[in-house]
């Protein structure tokens, strides 16, 4: 393993690994630092590797991955868009479609990470704050070890993510409140508690998850980079970690790193898009987000200054639509390209959109769109929006809805 120590974001002091979150100094928060020096990686060393986020384990924090982890999660697809770029007059538009892990999201990255390093320092449960997504993978992954959960959720969670967290069998614990509520009890459990809560006192591992599709990216795009990478945030950990996976490649010689970044919210809770664009290095966190965007419903996001430095030092930039933008853009998604997203992708597709239509983003330039969650988890956000035509059960009634039409009938 190359990680050989944690490392403060602010001060840089240093301390052994271990399950701690922030600095003992300054109160700042840690991430894993590793011996990039006595790394020596080519491109052809992951020609015949396992086609997981595993292929990459150089670069994660992890002794030895569980073998039931191993093939599971990560190296998902990035399509090449052809109805969606045709309809934006976009030549190369990418989707990196992390619908298609093992329970929807790209929460199973983190997840996967945070549960192994659970076992490495013995903890006997594990648990978390949770939108939604993260819940669902941290409780799979617990009972796949066969080790208790418990999660933490606002109780206005959308019932298809209430349903399939509560099938793994956790403790579901449903807080009256926002996330941010959540998240700050769910901090004060995992200080009383012999509990590795995987988004608190295992977070320094457990984001090291999120960097994968990065490298994945580059991998995919034959170790080039594409010009644009859109990002929906919510605390802002994911785009962190993605900028912190780019420029890991680029120091390891596999790429020239010139991507830039772009984090998209939605209007009801975009607090750093909204520090963005006033110039702010700092984030004014919103007391009661009003979004459908549940999974990016964060206020108070923990990584927002983060965020806005890494915007700032790619050249991106960032924006929001509001939730009826986000409705047409999961729609937008669906009926172009066959993949149906939750509300954050929507976002992700919505904001690409206006982004082209402004002229932000040239036709010329390549583009990744990163949708995150399946849409299959949050499908009552479309209940009013999608109807079937109801007909009689005979011929005629059917007939009058086909007509004439371009493929025949009288």
């Amino acid at each position: 393993m190359h990680a050989i120590a944690l490392k403060c974001r602010n001060c840089g002091a240093e301390y052994e690994p271990a399950p701690l979150y922030v600095c003992r100094r300054c109160l700042g928060p840690l991430e894993v630092k590793y011996s990039y020096d006595e790394l020596k990686l080519d491109k052809k060393d992951f020609v015949n590797r396992v086609k997981s986020i595993w292929r990459y384990k150089e670069l994660l924090p992890i002794k030895e991955p569980l073998k039931f982890f191993y093939m599971d999660t990560g190296f998902t697809p990035l399509r090449r868009s052809i109805r969606l770029a045709e309809g934006l007059g976009l030549k190369k538009l990418y989707i990196k479609d992390d619908t298609v892990n093992p329970t929807g999201s790209f929460k199973d990255r983190p997840a996967s990470i945070a549960v192994c390093k659970s076992i490495e320092f013995e903890f006997k449960a594990v648990g978390c704050a949770s939108t939604g997504n993260l819940a669902a993978a941290t409780a799979s992954y617990a009972a796949k070890t066969g080790i208790p959960c418990y999660v933490f959720i606002p109780s206005d969670l959308e019932v298809g993510k209430i349903l399939q967290i509560a099938s793994y069998n956790p403790t579901v614990i449903a807080v009256k409140g926002t996330y941010d509520v959540v998240n700050r009890l769910t901090t004060q459990i995992s200080e009383l508690y012999n509990i590795a809560v995987v988004n608190v006192n295992l977070r320094p591992y457990y984001v090291e998850g999120s960097k994968t599709p990065a490298f994945e990216v580059c991998e995919q795009l034959e170790w080039t980079t594409p010009d644009y990478f859109i990002i929906p945030v919510g605390s802002g950990a994911l785009l962190c970690a993605i900028n912190r996976g780019l420029k890991e490649l680029e120091v390891l010689d596999l790429i020239r790193n010139n991507v830039k970044l772009i984090g998209v919210q939605p209007e009801g809770c975009s607090p750093i898009v909204s520090a963005f664009k006033r110039g702010m290095d700092n984030v004014i966190p919103i007391e009661k987000p009003n979004t459908i965007v549940k999974s990016l419903a964060i206020g108070d996001p923990a990584d927002g200054e983060y965020v806005l430095k890494a915007l700032r030092e790619s050249g991106g930039f960032a924006e929001s639509v509001n939730d009826k933008e986000a409705l047409d853009g999961m729609r937008l998604l669906a009926k172009t390209e066959g993949i149906l997203t939750e509300p954050a992708g929507g976002v992700v597709i919505a904001s690409l959109k206006k982004l082209v239509e402004e002229g932000s983003i040239l036709p010329s330039e390549t583009v990744v769109c990163y949708i995150t969650g399946s849409g299959l988890k949050t499908l009552e956000v479309l209940d009013r929006e999608i109807k079937p035509i109801v007909v009689e059960p005979n011929l005629d009634s059917v007939l009058r809805v086909l007509g004439g039409g371009e493929y025949g009938g009288s």
